[in-house]
């Protein structure tokens, strides 16, 4: 049973591997004709599109790598293994978004100030191009997206680029339409900040992972309360929460009991462990189990 489990895994993790390659071949077309679109056109937003494209590939790459590496097994130097190789791979894509999304909003204030002639035509066909290849990669990355922060990176900065690419077929047809030229600039602006508003609350999250915060959805009184409500425990302080990656949340803690229910000491900790899994989703728990509280003493760990 357990070998038809492992199979299943392996080949979803071929699939996901598999449409990451796609997708990356797909962008780097996109990128291609978005930017000879956009010099032949004169659009800032078709530029400005291709560099997110751009990007869009490199952090689908890193995603790829990132994937790779965090399946490699632990050793000496990495005890944990290189589970968090994803979220670094998701902090990189979204610190890259951040720094695209200032560099637009420079070249937007300054078009500005200095409208330059658009053609309407190119900018629109390639735009379509453009629409076309991310709708195709946002499909393909869009079930692998909901497992972890890293895929979801790479997603977001596909999405942007598919609503990049639907405001510039608007501003071709007012621009081949109306002339209206300054909704070039305008677009740059609204998809760079569409860029920075994901990138924030993404960031947040890959920053507290990486700060080993306690997770949002944990309330250390409340897991201290369940600990100790365990038959044999008298204490619980010094504890630690914290994430690993997105799946894994770990503790460390330690747990005060009687000196006379010393022969209960596995039982107890194999309840507590019971406790922090089913009621906190906490599968890796360090305790540290003393007779009283190591408070007391100046020279202890926990000062």
């Amino acid at each position: 049973m357990q070998h038809s489990h492992d199979h299943g895994h392996h080949h979803g993790e071929g699939q996901t591997e598999g449409r990451l390659w796609i997708s990356i071949g797909l962008n780097l077309m996109i990128t291609l004709a978005e930017f000879i679109g956009g010099i032949i056109s004169g659009s800032l937003s078709l530029l400005s599109d291709a560099l997110h494209n751009l990007n869009d590939t490199a952090s689908l790459g890193i995603s790829l790598v990132a994937r790779k590496i965090s399946k490699k097994d632990a050793n000496r130097r990495k005890t944990f293994g290189y589970q968090r190789a994803e979220i670094v791979g998701a902090f990189i894509n979204l610190i890259t978004l951040v720094i695209i999304a200032l560099f637009l909003i420079k070249e937007g204030i300054e078009r500005f100030y200095n409208p330059q002639p658009i053609d309407g035509t190119v900018m629109f066909v390639v735009a379509i191009v453009g629409l076309l290849g991310n709708v195709i990669t946002a499909v393909l990355l869009h079930r692998s997206s909901k497992e972890n922060i890293n895929l979801r990176s790479a997603y977001i900065h596909i999405m942007s680029d598919a609503f990049s690419s639907v405001g510039v077929i608007i501003a071709g047809v007012l621009i081949l339409y109306y002339q209206l030229y300054i909704i070039d600039t305008i677009l740059t602006l609204i998809i760079a900040g569409y860029i920075l508003w994901h990138s924030y609350y993404m960031l947040r999250q890959t920053i507290n992972i990486l700060m080993e915060s306690t997770p949002a959805n944990i309330e250390i009184p409340e897991v201290r309360k369940a600990m100790a409500m365990v038959d044999g425990v008298l204490d619980i302080h010094h504890m630690h929460v914290w994430r690993l990656d997105e799946q894994n949340i770990l503790l460390e803690s330690h747990v005060v009991i009687d000196e006379e229910n010393m022969n209960q000491m596995e039982p107890i900790k194999k309840s507590l462990k019971e406790v922090l899994s089913s009621n906190f989703h906490i599968h890796h728990s360090t305790l540290e189990f003393e007779f009283e509280p190591c408070e007391e003493h100046a020279e202890s760990p926990c000062n």
